[in-house]
């Protein structure tokens, strides 16, 4: 029996690292891909010089890969690793495969809060813009509105068990939110409106070096208390009633997860805007490629296959070939929708099979 088991955990561990050097190279290839997708046309060889030697045929190359497509791609691989993991925690949490950032109404916090930061800043100073030195402002202005939202949403959980209720209500959560923005712009001159609403619809190619700082010390700050829950959000699975029985601090694992998940969630959100569905889909497709409900698997794969799911959506945006960009909002809709689908079909399938 234990040489079986030993065997068993032998080969589960050999797939699990195959999996995980296959997504690290898919992603290496994919940053690649998007840094080389562009209006631009720039050579391979130019580019591999670019990042690896500094040096290139014309400055000018050099000016396009260094200062837009890297910081791009970089943005790309943060967004989706931030929101692909706290798309993990919250349906680890509220154990509800619907469950994410978008869809609970947290990004809707997020936005929110930076809507309150900029139209109030932009009252005194007549700026639509928030200048590189309060970047750490709009940031903090998102994780209060994100964290906002998920308080709520806890106090209803810790009252009603129905996961589809409490779904519900954070939907409602979010639309309440999303109302008072509307009276925000409805009391907002036309260039902040539109300036708004350009921003809701996702970029990752507006993000600054100032700003791209920020969410790499964000988003690493956010992981590193997502790891200190790994342990917690294994045993949630069982359900809170055991995991007081493990003698393990229910109080504690929530703060971690509610406070790594507003950070995620809330630093991509002031960025990049509200992008939806990532959160939502990447874990599910985790749980399919890994068939695993261990979140040391888990946690690492939905990190890498976020950061690829991200950076196929930027390469999409871009339509290669043309000048255009597409919302990358609109491009991670069509990725998403397709598996949230998927999800209701089958879940209630199984119902129906009960």
């Amino acid at each position: 029996m234990t040489t079986g088991r030993q065997n068993d955990e032998s080969k589960s561990f050999l797939k699990h690292t195959f999996l995980f050097l296959s997504l690290a190279i898919l992603m290496f290839l994919l940053f690649i891909t998007d840094i080389f997708t562009g209006s631009v046309a720039i050579p391979l060889t130019e580019i591999l010089n670019s990042l690896f030697s500094g040096n290139t045929l014309k400055p000018e190359w050099a000016t396009i890969l260094l200062d837009f497509r890297l910081p791009k791609a970089l943005t790309a691989v943060i967004a989706g690793t931030a929101l692909s993991v706290s798309g993990l925690e919250m349906q680890t949490y509220f154990r509800n495969p619907l469950a994410g950032p978008f869809v609970l109404g947290i990004s809707a916090g997020a936005s929110l809060g930076v809507a309150i930061l900029v139209m109030g800043i932009s009252l005194f100073t007549g700026s639509v813009l928030i200048s590189a030195g309060t970047q750490w402002s709009v940031a903090i202005a998102s994780w209060a509105g994100s964290g906002l939202v998920l308080l709520l949403i806890l106090a209803v959980s810790l009252r009603i068990k129905d996961n589809t209720t409490i779904l519900i209500l954070g939907i409602l959560f979010g639309s309440i939110t999303l109302a008072i923005v509307s009276i925000l712009q409805y009391s907002s001159s036309e260039s902040e409106v539109k300036a708004f609403i350009i921003w809701t619809l996702g970029s990752l190619g507006n993000v600054t070096g100032p700003q791209l700082r920020i969410m790499i010390i964000s988003v690493a700050a956010g992981l590193l208390i997502a790891l200190f829950a790994i342990k917690g959000m294994n045993v949630l699975l069982l359900g809170e009633q055991y995991t007081l029985t493990m003698g393990i601090n229910i109080r504690l694992i929530r703060i971690l997860i509610f406070t790594s998940t507003s950070i995620l969630a809330g630093t991509i959100t002031a960025f990049c805007g509200p992008i939806g569905f990532i959160g939502i889909a990447v874990p599910h497709i985790a749980r399919i490629i890994f068939q695993s409900s261990n979140h040391r698997i888990l946690l690492p794969g939905t990190l890498l296959l976020g950061s690829s799911i991200m950076l196929i959506s930027d390469i999409i945006s871009h339509l290669p070939g043309s000048k255009q960009i597409l919302p990358i909002n609109s491009v991670t809709a069509i990725i998403g929708i397709p598996v949230v689908v998927w999800i209701i079909v089958k879940k209630q399938r199984l119902v129906t099979l009960a």
